[in-house]
C-alpha cells in the first residue's frame, strides 16, 4: 500500500517530473557541447534546435506544475480561495474554453508540421515535441475546468467537457468572421475575476484572429516561436542558478559580505541590503523570490542595526524591484530577444542604470534617512574581516564573472553561458559548500520550469497579440499620430516615463515586454532613440509594476513573508514610486547612462 501511495505521489507530479528532466538536460547539452567539440571535433546533432525544444516541453509541462501549485498569474484569486463565487466560475469556465480553443489551433499546426516530416535530430520527427502543446493546453483545460465543477455532481465529467466544448467550438466556428466586442467583454470580466492572465490574452488573440477569418494555428505558431527563440534557453537556466543559490547557505554568506564591506549602523546595513536584493532578483529571475529567499534574513538585519520594521518592509519588497537591470535577469533577456538587440550588449547596458535605481531609491525613497532612529553604532568591519567574508562567499562572487565575462568574451552562446553558469552553482553548492541535497536540487529544478512555464504561457499568448497589431498596421500609426502631437524628444521621453509608469501598474511585466515593445520601440526610434537606451528606459520604469496593484505581486509576496496586511505593505512601498520616477527620468534624459559602458567596450558604434 505504501508504495502504491508513493506511485500515485510520483504520478501526481509526472508533470513535474518531465519539466525538472528537460530542464536538466537543456544543461547538459550545452556543457557536453563545449566539451565535445574540441575533442572530437563534431558535437551532439543539431543540439541547439534541440535544446530550444526542450524549451517547449519545458515550457508546457512547467505550466501544468504552475497550475497545481496555484502559480499562474492572474489579477484576482484563481484558486477559488475567496469562495466558490458564480463570477469566479464564470472566470475558470471561460479559462478552460479558451484552453480548449488553444489545443485545437495547436493541433492544427502539429497537423501541418506532420504533413512536413521534419527531424530534430537522429531520425526524431518535430512534430513528436510540438504535440506536447495541444495535450498540455487539453490537461490545463481539464484542471481549470474542475476547478469550475468544484464542488458539482459529476465533477470529471464536466470539467472534460468544458476544454471539449472549446475544441469544438473553435472546429465549427474557424474561417468564420464576426464581431470580437461581446467577447472582449466576456474576458474583460473573466480577468478581473481571476482568470489567469494568459488565457485572457490568448482568448483576445483567438477572438482577433477569428474575427478577420485569420487561421487560429497563427496563434499557437507565434507561442511555439517564442519557446523555440535560440536565446529563450537562457531564461530557465539562469533562473536555475539564482533558485540554486537562494536555497543554500550563499544567501547568508553574501548578506555578511555586503554588510562588512558597507559597516553595520543603520546606513551600512541600508545600503547592504538594498544592492543584495537587487543582485538575487537580477539572478533568480523574480523579485518574489526574492522576497522569500532573502526576507527572513534582511529584515532581522535591519532591525538589528535599528531600522524600524514598516521602513524595513518597504526596503526589502522595494529593492528587490530593482534587479531588473542587472544581468543576466529574465525580463533583460526578454527584451533583448524581443528587439533583436544582442543580450551581452543590454546586459552591460543596464549596470550603470541598475546603480542609478538603486541610489534613487535610498535617496529619493527616504530610506537612508536615519537621523531619528535610536541606532546602535556599529563601527566598520576591519580589512582583515571583509577579507574573511569575502573569501566565504568567493564562490558566489565569481558567479557573475562566469555570466557575463563567457558571454561578453564571445566564448559562449547566450544558451552556453547560462548552462556554465547553472552548473558552476551547482558545482559550487553541491560539492564546495555539501549545502545542496538532491530533494534541493529537484525542488530548484522544479521551480524554475513552473516560474518560466508560467511566465512563456503568457508571452506566447502576448506574441500572438502584438503580431497581430502589428500586422493591422498599429505601430505606425501610433508614429505618426505620436509625431503630430509630441515635437521633441525630451518631451516625448517625459511622456514615455509617466506612461511605462502607469503601464507598470496595469500590465505583467512580461506581457508588456511582448505586446507594448513592439508597439513603442518604433516610435521612440522614429526620434532617434537608440534601441538599448529605450530598453533600459523601459525595465526601469516598469520596475513600478511589482509595487503597484493590481500587477505588484512583489506586495503580495512581502504580505505573505512578513505577515502584515496588503495595505500595510502598500504603503511602506509608496516611497518608492516616487524614487522609480525619478531615477527613470534621469536614465529617460542622460542616454549616456545606458549607452557609454557598451560603446567604450566596443558593443555599440
Amino acid at each position: 500500500m505504501a508504495r502504491l501511495a508513493a506511485f500515485r505521489t510520483w504520478l501526481g507530479r509526472i508533470d513535474e517530473q518531465i519539466a525538472a528532466l528537460a530542464l536538466g538536460l537543456m544543461m547538459l547539452i550545452p556543457l557536453l557541447e563545449i566539451v565535445m567539440r574540441p575533442l572530437l571535433g563534431s558535437g551532439i546533432s543539431n543540439a541547439p534546435v534541440v535544446v530550444q525544444h526542450l524549451g517547449l516541453v519545458l515550457a508546457m509541462f512547467g505550466a501544468l506544475a504552475a497550475e497545481r501549485h496555484g502559480h499562474l498569474t492572474s489579477f484576482g484569486s484563481n484558486d477559488g480561495s475567496k469562495g466558490f463565487t458564480p463570477a469566479w466560475r464564470l472566470a475558470q469556465l471561460l479559462a478552460a474554453l479558451v484552453c480548449g480553443m488553444l489545443a485545437y489551433a495547436s493541433w492544427q499546426l502539429v497537423s501541418t508540421e506532420r504533413d512536413a516530416a521534419h527531424t530534430l535530430a537522429y531520425g526524431l520527427p518535430v512534430w513528436t515535441l510540438q504535440a506536447c502543446m495541444p495535450l498540455c493546453f487539453v490537461l490545463l483545460g481539464f484542471k481549470l475546468g474542475a476547478r469550475c465543477a468544484k464542488g458539482l455532481p459529476l465533477t470529471a465529467l464536466v470539467a472534460a467537457g468544458i476544454p471539449g466544448l472549446g475544441v469544438a467550438i473553435a472546429a465549427q466556428l474557424e474561417g468564420t468572421s464576426f464581431s470580437p466586442w461581446p467577447a472582449f467583454a466576456l474576458l474583460a470580466a473573466a480577468l478581473l475575476a481571476g482568470a489567469p492572465i494568459f488565457t485572457v490574452l490568448g482568448g483576445l488573440a483567438l477572438v482577433l484572429f477569428w474575427g478577420e477569418g485569420m487561421p487560429l494555428a497563427s496563434v499557437a505558431l507565434s507561442h511555439y516561436q517564442i519557446t523555440v527563440n535560440p536565446s529563450l534557453p537562457a531564461l530557465p537556466l539562469f533562473t536555475l542558478a539564482g533558485l540554486l543559490f537562494a536555497r543554500t547557505g550563499a544567501t547568508q554568506r553574501l548578506g555578511d559580505l555586503f554588510v562588512s564591506l558597507f559597516g553595520g549602523g543603520v546606513k551600512g546595513t541600508v545600503v547592504a541590503v538594498a544592492l543584495l536584493c537587487s543582485f538575487f532578483t537580477a539572478f533568480t529571475g523574480g523579485s518574489g523570490v526574492t522576497i522569500l529567499a532573502l526576507g527572513g534574513l534582511m529584515l532581522p538585519l535591519l532591525s538589528n542595526a535599528g531600522y524600524p520594521e514598516k521602513k524595513g518592509i518597504g526596503l526589502v519588497s522595494s529593492a528587490s524591484a530593482l534587479g531588473v537591470l542587472l544581468a543576466p535577469s529574465v525580463p533583460l533577456i526578454m527584451y533583448a530577444i524581443v528587439a533583436r538587440v544582442p543580450i551581452s550588449t543590454m546586459f552591460l547596458a543596464g549596470a550603470i542604470p541598475a546603480l542609478v535605481m538603486v541610489m534613487s531609491l535610498l535617496i529619493f525613497g527616504g530610506f537612508l534617512k536615519s537621523t531619528a532612529y535610536p541606532a546602535p553604532t556599529a563601527p566598520r568591519a576591519s580589512a582583515a574581516a571583509v577579507w574573511k567574508t569575502m573569501w566565504l562567499a568567493k564562490w558566489e562572487i565569481l558567479a557573475p564573472v562566469v555570466a557575463i565575462g563567457s558571454l561578453v568574451s564571445g566564448l559562449a552562446t547566450p544558451m552556453e553561458s547560462a548552462a556554465l553558469t547553472a552548473a558552476y552553482a551547482l558545482i559550487t553548492q553541491a560539492f564546495v559548500h555539501r549545502e545542496l541535497s538532491l530533494k534541493t536540487l529537484f525542488a530548484c529544478l522544479s521551480d524554475a520550469a513552473q516560474i518560466i512555464g508560467g511566465v512563456l504561457l503568457i508571452l506566447g499568448m502576448a506574441l500572438a497579440l502584438t503580431n497581430f497589431l502589428i500586422d493591422a498596421g498599429i505601430p505606425d500609426a501610433a508614429i505618426t499620430a505620436t509625431q503630430n502631437l509630441i515635437p521633441s524628444q525630451a518631451i516625448f521621453l517625459v511622456a514615455l516615463v509617466v506612461f511605462l509608469l502607469f503601464a507598470g501598474a496595469l500590465i505583467e511585466i512580461f506581457a508588456a515586454i511582448v505586446v507594448l515593445v513592439p508597439l513603442l520601440l518604433p516610435v521612440a526610434q522614429s526620434y532617434g532613440i537608440d534601441p538599448v537606451h529605450f530598453g533600459i528606459l523601459f525595465l526601469a520604469a516598469m520596475e513600478m509594476g511589482f509595487l503597484c496593484p493590481p500587477a505588484g505581486m512583489n506586495i503580495f509576496f512581502a504580505s505573505a513573508m512578513f505577515g502584515k496586511p496588503i495595505s500595510s505593505v502598500a504603503s511602506s512601498v509608496t516611497p518608492a514610486l516616487l524614487a522609480i520616477f525619478v531615477g527613470s527620468l534621469l536614465i529617460a534624459l542622460v542616454p549616456a547612462l545606458s549607452t557609454a559602458l557598451p560603446k567604450f567596450l566596443g558593443l555599440m558604434a
